[in-house]
């Protein structure tokens, strides 16, 4: 009955996708947005099996006892012992198994997700400040100039891009810690002061989706949101030729100290000896 209940299960979830319409069918996950989404939900979708899987046996190690092994006489008293080594052991090695397991497909599809693409279509450079986003088209054909869009905590920003096509997103902050996170493309990746991380993917459906920051980064923290506007090529370079009609040409402003760490330049040096 127990292994018929597991296979029940595992055979009901293996029907779950991470496109389906029902939320259930896709185990509480957005509808997947990117080409990267097939690794982590690969992982999601064995820890639910797994913990299917060891909810059910727990479930029977706790009812079988109670019910086998009942009292059934008034003066019956069951046997009394100390200590189980077997028992004991397994209590040890099974979640060792069971971390070291995860473990691996946690790495596996990690490094499936950020692995890079050789020649990527586009290239945004995705500046995470204070309290608002910045992105920073680079290298279109569709412009003269890179142009960028920019948002303020009262008017969040909006970013831009072109469906099936292939982005590399270079992150950069000027000041504090923030993570760039797009729930539909099932990947945040820390923005970090100093520093230049980045990361590559396709998006795979066309729609709006809302993005935010995943790093508590300060008082501010919740206005830190974004659109995610994934159109058609189209769309996406009659956006970029009208932000470069509305004069959003060139970095916005930030991005250039956004590559300095803060304290770290000669001009700051040379402020602190003075004081």
């Amino acid at each position: 009955m127990k292994w018929a209940v597991i296979a029940l299960g595992m055979a009901v979830l293996a029907g779950c996708s991470p496109r389906d319409e029902s939320d259930l069918k896709r185990l509480a996950l957005p509808i997947a947005g990117s080409d990267r989404s097939d690794a982590m939900w690969n992982v999601w979708l064995g820890a639910w099996i797994a913990a299917g899987v060891i909810a059910a046996i727990v479930l029977f190690l706790i009812l079988y006892p109670a019910v086998a092994h009942r009292r059934r006489h008034p003066d019956e008293v069951p046997p009394q012992v100390r200590y189980n080594l077997p028992i004991e052991a397994l209590y040890t090695i099974a979640p060792v198994i069971i971390v070291a397991v995860f473990f691996y497909h946690t790495i596996t599809a990690q490094n499936e997700m950020i692995k890079d693409v050789e020649n990527p279509d586009h290239t945004v450079t995705v500046v995470g400040s204070k309290w608002q986003w910045s992105f920073n088209y680079q290298d279109e054909q569709a412009v003269s100039e890179d142009v960028f869009d920019l948002g303020t905590p009262e008017d969040p920003a909006e970013l831009w891009l072109p469906v099936d096509e292939s982005v590399r997103f270079e992150l950069l902050s000027p000041d504090v810690i923030h993570s760039f996170w797009v729930p539909e493309f099932y990947f945040k990746m820390d923005v970090v002061p100093g520093r230049e991380n980045s990361f590559d993917l396709t998006p795979t459906r066309e729609g709006t989706f809302t993005g935010r920051c995943a790093e508590l980064c300060g008082v501010y923290h919740t206005r830190m949101i974004f659109k995610v506007n994934v159109v058609s090529r189209a769309e996406y370079d009659a956006h970029l030729q009208e932000l470069e009609q509305a004069g959003a040409v060139g970095a916005p402003e930030g991005q250039k100290y956004a590559s300095e760490l803060a304290g770290s330049s000669d001009d700051d040096a040379q402020d602190g000896a003075g004081n």
